[in-house]
């Protein structure tokens, strides 16, 4: 199996090495008359690491503790689906994941009607670019990380699967985000592949679905992470600017730009080396959003620690880096020369562009800040948490307020329904006031909340203003995710600055009172099953003395791992949830209790979900017309 498994990945890298030499040989001599045989490769080069993809997953299910990736990953008594995540559970197989979705998507691209319509120049350079990238993780895989590695002796029963990882979330974070990484692997090497042919406008069309499909997929990525984080770490947070979850929304900044970018290239012709370059940069950032888990580099709950990866991922970063710059500077000046003035609808969405670059530029200085620090300290300076709050929420709140007024702007300037823009500014103004007059909490927060109920006054407006119109798939779309945005910044500008925290150490049939709650602790429950052992307490909330439910926090002990697990235990609400989890059990008495209160925080997941599932609408399902730069 190991044997056949090699081969495999071998087959494909060698059908990858000779799909780019074929293209690199047409392209140098003028020919694009073996499209064919690059396609027929391409369904190769999947077919291929399809094999050695299915032997893992075998391996895992059927518990071949003989390979070293299954024995540090799986054991006898790992659920199912806990067994399939395992795929993506450690660093090799996640890579082999991510290449196996690199290359189905390339077959899916041969398949779609533009594509066909692409010239025979546009489809050589893409395949050029294309199997140049696919080498490039198989050379990962065969020579620095490969899964299938034989164990130096065949195990009984293996590790199994980290405590922290046994999520849901598990199941679905990592999984969304290789496919929103691999995703971006399509349009980069289209916008190269059309700089190179010529012609900056062809890849547009065939980029449109991958782009949206691969930003939605991304945001559930992260997304879930947050809930993850909220759900499994204990700390009632979701969100604290760790290196690797900066990571992974790092190329999210430069993603959504792209699909703003887009927007004005495609009406007015703005932007087209802006937009190749956020496309460039987007797969750039993906990356370095992998080298960032992998290399061992920085500091990290997440990291996966020192990796033979590390040094060949910062090569391939400088080498899409280079190729990004060339094309950039060879690709034709097109479009009209000024841009439009900031106090219009193209002017506002340029503007927010650029706010997002800021951002990101902001979020990767501030990760990978430890290691410049090194040069002239000899302890690394780590960025803390309050400064992305300071820099980056500030620029979000900026956002929501331009999502808010740029609706009621004319493409070219001027204001075309001054009415209802001059209600979604009183509105924001008038919010603001009875905030600070009546609510003590931060004036950002407080200016967050204005914002998002700005948009989300904008956004009903003009549902209404439109009328039929506004149920379009693209228009609905747009608001639909913007509205999805708004209830994002409205549950995160109140949960994180009103939320309260009490920790106590409780007895058996123990109270204690906190602004109006009371917290009962009735009983403590023991039990176990072939994975681990529990011990599930179980506290009696009420508020001003009503009865409002029953929290189980848990503590766990999994099998082969020495140190317990918490588990949290929530109350639903839409208002505000309870939070509860512990640190510790000495002879049924918690040490200590932490309850934690948060109001609005699932307006977060409920934004969350919905901002996942409304881009979709977006996505074209009919064959796309030559697209055309005019104005509308």
């Amino acid at each position: 199996m190991i044997f056949t498994a090699h081969g495999a990945l071998l087959l494909t890298l060698t059908a990858c090495l000779a799909g780019a030499a074929l293209a690199c040989y047409g392209a140098w001599n003028g020919r694009s008359d073996r499209i064919d045989i690059l396609e027929k490769l391409q369904f190769c080069s999947f077919g291929f690491i399809a094999i050695a993809f299915v032997i893992l997953l075998y391996a895992l299910l059927t518990r071949d503790f003989s390979l070293s990736y299954v024995a540090r990953y799986t054991d006898n008594s790992l659920p199912l689906f806990y067994t399939i995540a395992a795929v993506w559970a450690g660093q090799e197989g996640s890579l082999l994941f991510w290449a196996t979705l690199v290359a189905c998507f390339g077959c899916i691209t041969i398949k779609s009607p533009t594509y066909k319509k692409l010239s025979s120049r546009h489809k050589l350079y893409f395949w050029l670019f294309y199997m140049f990238t696919q080498a490039f993780f198989l050379l990962l895989l065969t020579k620095m990380s490969n899964p299938f590695v034989a164990q130096g002796m065949v195990l009984s029963d293996g590790q199994g699967l980290n405590p922290l990882l046994r999520n849901i979330g598990m199941v679905l974070h990592p999984p969304l985000l290789f496919l929103g990484y691999a995703g971006f692997t399509v349009p980069v090497c289209l916008a190269l592949g059309a700089v190179a042919a010529g012609d900056c406008k062809a890849w547009h069309a065939p980029a449109h679905n991958w782009i949206i499909a691969s930003w939605a997929t991304l945001t559930a990525g992260i997304l879930l992470g947050g809930w993850w984080a909220y759900m499994e770490l204990g700390w009632g947070g979701y969100w604290a600017w760790d290196p690797v979850e900066n990571a992974s929304l790092i190329p999210w900044f430069t993603a959504t730009g792209l699909i703003h970018a887009r927007m004005v290239e495609r009406r007015f012709g703005y932007l087209s080396r802006t937009t190749i370059f956020l496309a460039c940069i987007t797969f750039v950032l993906c990356i370095f959003a992998t080298y960032l888990v992998r290399s061992g580099v920085i500091q990290s709950l997440h990291a996966f620690g020192q990796g033979a990866v590390g040094a060949p991922l910062l090569f391939g970063i400088i080498i899409f880096s280079l190729l990004s710059v060339v094309a950039i500077v060879c690709m034709p000046r097109s479009g009209p020369e000024e841009l439009p003035s900031l106090a219009s609808r193209t002017g506002m969405i340029i503007m927010l562009i650029w706010l997002l670059v800021v951002l990101g530029l902001v979020v990767v200085l501030g990760t990978i800040w430890p290691v410049f620090s090194q040069l002239w300290e000899t302890k690394p300076m780590v960025v803390s948490q309050g400064f992305y709050n300071v820099v980056c929420l500030p620029l979000f709140v900026i956002m929501a307020v331009l999502l808010a007024v740029a609706p009621w702007l004319g493409w070219n300037g001027g204001v075309w329904n001054p009415y209802f823009a001059a209600a979604t500014v009183l509105a924001w103004a008038a919010a603001i006031a009875i905030g600070v007059a009546t609510i003590e909490g931060p004036v950002l927060s407080i200016v967050g909340m204005a914002s998002a109920t700005s948009m989300i006054i904008t956004i009903i407006s003009l549902m209404i203003v439109k009328g039929r119109a506004a149920w379009s798939p693209s228009f609905f779309s747009a608001q639909g995710t913007h509205l999805a945005f708004a209830l994002i910044v409205l549950g995160v500008a109140v949960s994180g600055p009103f939320q309260q925290n009490w920790e106590r150490p409780l007895a058996q049939n123990e109270s204690f009172s906190a602004s109006g709650y009371t917290f009962t602790y009735t009983g403590l429950r023991n039990f176990s099953n072939k994975m681990m052992t529990v011990a599930e307490a179980a506290i009696d909330v009420k508020k001003d003395g009503k009865p409002v439910g029953t929290l189980y926090p848990q503590q766990r002990m999994y099998k082969n791992f020495n140190h317990p697990n918490s588990e949290v235990s929530t109350l639903f609400s839409l208002g505000t949830e309870v939070y509860a989890t512990i640190h510790d059990i000495d002879n049924g008495l918690l040490q200590p209790l932490r309850i934690s209160i948060h109001p609005l925080i699932n307006w977060i997941w409920i934004g969350s979900i919905l901002i996942c599932i409304f881009p979709l609408l977006a996505l074209r399902r009919r064959k796309i017309a030559e697209e055309a730069s005019h104005v509308r």
